[in-house]
């Protein structure tokens, strides 16, 4: 499992939502706070 440290940047990542459509941590760089959630109920 990786791991991140305290105080850095998270690694950019892709991931894909419900419904197939592609994200990029790097996407919100210009947001203030970003909420990820990975819910494997929905497979």
């Amino acid at each position: 499992m990786a791991s991140v440290e305290v105080n850095l940047k998270a690694p950019d990542f892709v991931i894909n939502d419900y419904k197939g459509n592609e994200f990029k941590l790097s996407d919100f760089l210009s947001k203030k706070n970003v909420l990820i959630v990975f819910n494997r109920g929905f497979i």
